[in-house]
């Protein structure tokens, strides 16, 4: 019993944990600017660990409603943790522990002066990324979006030089992007009078041919839209990801966007709810139509960049493509939605990978450039193989976690050929080419890395292989890749996404 009423209040403590602990960092700062990655590091994974009993708790026993304040929903903000937000904190949880572990070395290499206040707002990042995930007042998500977003600002600008440009583009779309996300707030509280998610579900219904409504769903839809960096309201990402610190643009790359299509999910499921799109002919199609040219864009962006990290950029802005193309899909068949929160936690894994191995590349040879890779696994040998299992867990070559999403997304867009008709097959053949594609620019870099020899490289003091530090990190991202991809394809996970469905109003998987 006792452990039962401590686990009930987990949802709060995992976002106060991690606040009190942005604060404590800077005081410990000052004592001993070492103490902040241990403060770090253990906040996070008792975050992770809180995260686990969360999830199991909503598993065996139900989901959890806790009430701030021990106000009554909806004038009181309410905590609401079911099957989708416990699997989603996990993943932003571990992913977070991961680039944490890795960032020690990175960033007394890229950021030496910069130590405490990095991990004080790194952590504010978490408290943001968390609160987002738990809440389940639609305002409140709003202020912890916005706690994130200026805590990326401030990360992304710390590299300074051409950073501070990246930084502040980033700042001007994403409040537009909040601004948005406010303003469709505001009209639903001013025909609701409420902000609570699960009340706004019941009073809506009613008002879904209310111009207020229709308008508070477009609001929504563009300012999320702009946080995932959907094509074409991307052109904030590249250069913030380009220019970041490594394990910036890793934790942001893993979780951040993730977390945004998490938002992005609620609003439409648990505030407007499938009815809502039931109602409008086209509106599920349109997204699919986006989803698909934005899958096509971003990979034919990302063949032509010599850059590393910004080539994995633009490749995200094409993984976020599929995400928004199981959204579309979700109306007609629950193979669209699983194939989206499958990808929340595939891509987290897949990119993060990616990311940490970009930072190891420059952190031993200072290489950006992909035209400079001559050699580079023989150099790096375990570096590049993780890279390389990523890279070939986004092409999609089987039992990996890509393989599992796009034959997700092709099974539920053949499903949907009665509906859509031929503009099914059109989203089969995409999801075909974008793996082709895939393999067009990552093959460029493997090719560089292990098929083409040069002299060797000079990494002076660093000479040789990334620290262990950073190593292990990426490797056993590398593992999940194909351990997660497996067990997907056997379904042993699908049952508990199915509870995470049957919340959302979807049908349950055959």
């Amino acid at each position: 019993m006792v452990r039962l009423i401590l686990v009930e209040h987990f949802p709060v403590l995992v976002v106060a944990v991690s606040l009190i602990s942005a604060f404590t960092i800077v005081v410990a700062g000052w004592v001993n600017k070492k103490s902040c990655w241990v403060i770090s590091t253990a906040t996070i994974l008792l975050q992770l660990i809180m995260a686990f009993f969360i999830l199991n708790h909503v598993l065996t026993k139900d989901t959890i409603h806790y009430r701030l304040g021990g106000w009554t929903p909806p004038w009181g903000i309410e905590y609401v943790i079911d099957a989708l937000n416990a699997y989603v904190l996990i993943v932003v949880l571990f992913l977070s522990l991961i680039c944490v572990i890795y960032s020690k070395r990175s960033i007394e290499h890229e950021l030496p002066h910069k130590i405490v206040p990095f991990y004080a707002v790194y952590q504010l990042l978490i408290t943001g990324l968390c609160g987002i995930t738990v809440t389940g007042d639609i305002f409140n998500m709003y202020v912890f979006v916005e706690i994130t977003s200026l805590a990326a600002y401030a990360l992304i600008a710390s590299a300074s030089g051409r950073a501070l440009k990246a930084s502040f583009v980033y700042l001007v779309l994403g409040s537009i992007g909040a601004c948005f996300f406010l303003l469709g707030i505001g009209f639903l509280y001013a025909v609701t009078g409420s902000l609570n998610m699960t009340d706004l579900s019941l009073l809506l219904p009613p008002l879904y041919g209310n111009r207020v409504v229709q308008a508070a769903f477009v609001f929504f839809a563009v300012g999320l839209s702009i946080k995932i960096a959907l094509f074409p309201l991307h052109v904030w990402q590249p250069d913030a990801y380009t220019y970041a610190p490594s394990a910036v643009t890793a934790i942001i790359a893993a979780t951040m966007s993730k977390v945004s299509a998490y938002a992005l999910i609620r609003v439409i499921y648990s505030v407007f709810t499938l009815d809502f799109i039931n109602n409008y002919r086209y509106v599920d199609i349109a997204i699919c139509w986006i989803a698909a040219i934005g899958i096509i864009a971003g990979s034919v962006l990302a063949i032509v960049q010599h850059n590393l990290k910004r080539m994995l950029a633009y490749s995200s802005v094409s993984q976020i493509g599929y995400i928004v193309l199981g959204i579309g899909l979700s109306p007609i068949t629950a193979w669209g939605l699983l194939g989206a929160i499958v990808h929340i936690s595939n891509h987290a894994i897949m990119k993060g990978c990616l990311f940490l191995a970009a930072g190891s590349f420059i952190y031993k040879y200072d290489l950006w450039d992909i035209r400079d890779f001559e050699g580079l696994g023989k150099k790096m040998p375990y570096a590049s193989a993780a890279f390389t299992i990523a890279a070939i867990s986004m092409i999609g070559v089987p039992p990996s976690t890509g393989f599992a999403t796009k034959l997700f997304l092709i099974l539920a867009s053949l499903q949907s050929a009665e509906v859509f008709s031929g503009s099914a097959y059109v989203f089969v053949g995409v999801l075909l080419l974008s793996s082709l594609l895939n393999l067009v620019y990552f093959w460029r870099v493997i090719e560089r890395m292990y098929f083409v020899k040069k002299e060797e490289l000079n990494g002076g003091e660093r000479e040789g292989d990334a620290p262990l530090s950073m190593l292990v990190p990426m490797l056993l991202l590398a593992a999940l890749c194909i351990v997660i991809g497996i067990l997907w394809l056997t379904r042993l996970p699908l049952p508990f996404i199915g509870d995470a469905l049957f919340e959302l109003g979807v049908e349950v998987l055959p």
